[in-house]
């Protein structure tokens, strides 16, 4: 997060805040943010910005961010299919964000427009609390939109050697692949023309994208591509068992559902809202239980 949107801070006595997506009637990112602010006493509010309900697209998506902060918004978190979209509209990015080519969270800060990414820091964390004692040397990644950024670039840091990276739209993984490539030239990564050929001989597989979500409901990938040896992780978490987990689960894999990275990204997020530090533990045992 820049410097400078961290000393200002949310510029109103209460916090006004949403997420900007598509298909997100299903989020749980308005009682994540809520309950904790009320624990924590503080005036808060989080939105559904849903473009299918609102009426907006890729195209308008820089007139409906302008429209925000005159109607008092804070900021916005941004999920799919804007993470990539969002970035040349804003007038400054975070390191992490420059670096992901991805946007999670937008602060609107005395007229101007500032993206961050808590995506790949939360999903690190999260990993390493619920996988982090298997093998990660080689991993198979499906999706190679926003949330794939963050996702490969955690693994990265967290020393896979190899990433494979499939996506239907194949120039995207390509893109994907050199843009990781180069921020981790150590590593081998790289696009996959399959989801078969990313997924040989591998520790295990994130999945990325947005199949398997209400609103995209399916497999991503044939399951008999997996083995009971792979772990397979992934980052959607309404539903919080993918039918990609259950299969796997049935399978003998070990699995990481996405509710623990929904959880740290919003405990992140909520701290650049807000100014104030959220209690992630209890933001995660109040997921656990709710």
């Amino acid at each position: 997060m820049p410097q400078s949107a961290a000393a200002i801070g949310p510029t109103h006595a209460s916090v006004l805040c949403g997420l900007v997506g598509s298909g997100i009637g299903g989020s749980r990112s308005p009682e994540m943010h809520e309950r904790e602010a009320r624990a924590l006493g503080l005036p808060l509010v989080y939105r559904i910005l849903d473009s299918e309900v609102v009426g907006f697209t890729a195209a308008d998506l820089g007139q409906f961010l302008a429209t925000l902060p005159k109607l008092g918004f804070d900021g916005v978190n941004v999920t799919h299919p804007f993470k990539q979209a969002v970035v040349p509209l804003l007038d400054e990015l975070s390191e992490a964000a420059d670096r992901l080519g991805a946007v999670n969270t937008v602060l609107f800060r005395e007229g101007r427009t500032i993206g961050d990414n808590t995506d790949w820091s939360g999903y690190r964390a999260h990993f390493l609390a619920g996988l982090g004692v298997l093998p990660r040397a080689k991993v198979a990644m499906i999706g190679a939109g926003g949330a794939a950024s963050a996702v490969g670039y955690a693994h990265l840091d967290l020393g896979a050697k190899r990433l494979a990276i499939f996506d239907p739209a194949n120039e995207r993984a390509e893109a994907l692949a050199k843009r990781l490539g180069a921020l981790f030239p150590e590593a081998e990564v790289v696009a996959s023309a399959s989801a078969a050929e990313a997924l040989a001989d591998v520790d295990g597989v994130v999945q990325a994208s947005p199949v398997g979500m209400l609103s995209h409901p399916g497999l991503p990938f044939d399951p008999v591509l997996l083995s009971a040896r792979m772990w397979v992780s992934d980052v959607i978490y309404f539903p919080l068992e993918t039918e990609l987990l259950q299969t796997a689960k049935a399978m003998g894999c070990a699995t990481l559902n996405g509710g623990g990275m929904a959880v740290m990204q919003a405990a992140h997020a909520f701290a650049l809202f807000t100014g104030r530090e959220p209690d992630s533990a209890r933001m995660l045992s109040d997921f656990a239980a709710n």
